[in-house]
């Protein structure tokens, strides 16, 4: 955002955290284990105490200077493919999105309602991590399962970190110095959590994560794509669907296969300290990824760029030399000085710009919230 750009209040909450920033200061706080003795008893008491700690850092302006709260929303369903002004009618439509998402927007709710109550004044709007996906087609966010499953329970896919994919593949262009619209472009957002995307010429087309981020990608604690005969059988055998939720949201993944942490740096020492079980895990996540960039590449009909970002996607160069290996005869080169470096170009001039760009998903949010109450001023205007 630029330095004069209205001041935001972006609020990222999780179930027992919530991240408080302002933009463009980029002041920021973090309220940790709420609902913990000792700790913020909720997430409305996390708000008062998030205000206090932002008003009082060095440098940050009152809270009244701000102009409109953007939240994030994990998931919006079919309905929800804008950003969006929210007023109680919203909120209850958030509420009956639950369902979808039970593990994020309970939290991002709580944030939500705690937010309004303690800034009243000043407009706030949600921002959904499924609407830059909405863009996809339906042969390829429509699942082959009975009618009533999609009608009736909303069961397709909807892909999530949009405001990464959509900020780092508008970075990439700028990097480039060409438009968006004109490149056929993978996002490789590598972090604890992990998703891959086409945007294709500006939109998204496909994307790795499904009905739930759960799918797709290893990820830190997520198992990823699998086989759903295995819940059946694992059903069927007597384990409760709680378990099974637990075991694939938070003891699959890296740390499922490693044993040993989800966490790329520790597997990295256990790895060269011999342990094949870290090894594999950092070999099954790296595979997963360059299998995605096929896929997603052959989507589009062919690829200008691949673009890294995430926690471990900008900090792990054994990761994107992996994720890349062997693929030079697809224009794919690295330049493993560039890579070593994390320099933002990383290959050898081929056919295939690699990039590798941080993610700004607070500063995306921004952005679209500003833009959203432009759209509902000259909306008004023109009535």
């Amino acid at each position: 955002m630029p330095k004069d750009a209205p001041d935001v209040l972006v609020v990222n909450a999780g179930s027992s955290s919530l991240k408080v920033g302002r933009r463009p200061s980029g002041a920021a706080v973090l309220v940790e284990r709420i609902g913990e003795p000792g700790q913020a008893a909720d997430h409305f008491e996390a708000m008062q105490q998030a205000k206090q700690r932002l008003t009082a850092l060095a440098g940050a302006a009152p809270l009244d200077g701000v102009v409109v709260v953007a939240h994030r929303m994990v998931h919006g369903g079919e309905r929800y493919t804008h950003p969006t002004i929210v007023d109680d009618a919203v909120v209850a439509d958030l509420e009956a999105l639950v369902p979808l998402a039970p593990l994020h927007n309970p939290a991002n709710l709580a944030a939500l309602r705690a937010a309004r109550a303690a800034l009243s004044d000043v407009p706030h709007v949600a921002v959904f991590d499924t609407a830059f996906h909405a863009t996809m087609p339906p042969h390829a966010y429509r699942y082959a399962v009975p009618e009533a499953w999609y009608r009736d329970h909303g069961v397709r896919r909807y892909g999530f970190h949009g405001p990464s994919h959509d900020g780092v593949t508008q970075r990439a262009a700028a990097l480039l110095g060409r438009p968006r619209e004109a490149l056929r472009i993978v996002s490789l957002h590598l972090g604890n959590g992990a998703s891959a995307a086409a945007v294709d010429r500006g939109r998204s087309v496909e994307t790795t994560m499904g009905f739930t981020p759960i799918d797709g990608l290893i990820m830190g604690t997520r198992s990823g794509s699998l086989d759903p005969g295995v819940l059946l059988h694992l059903l069927r055998l007597g384990y409760p669907a709680e378990e099974l939720d637990r075991a694939l949201n938070r003891a699959s993944g890296l740390l499922g296969l490693s044993g040993r942490s989800n966490d790329v740096r520790d597997l990295r020492a256990a790895e060269d300290e011999g342990d094949e079980r870290a090894a594999l895990a950092l070999h099954a996540f790296a595979y997963r990824a360059r299998l995605a960039i096929g896929s997603l590449a052959f989507a589009m009909g062919g690829l200008d760029a691949i673009v890294f970002t995430g926690g471990i996607g900008e900090h792990d160069p054994r990761t994107r030399r992996a994720v890349l290996e062997g693929l030079g005869d697809f224009g794919i080169e690295l330049d493993d000085a560039a890579n070593e470096a994390h320099a933002a170009r990383i290959d050898r001039g081929g056919a295939v710009a690699v990039l590798v760009v941080s993610t700004d998903e607070e500063g995306v949010m921004a952005d679209a919230a500003v833009r959203a109450l432009a759209d509902a001023a000259a909306a008004r205007r023109d009535a």
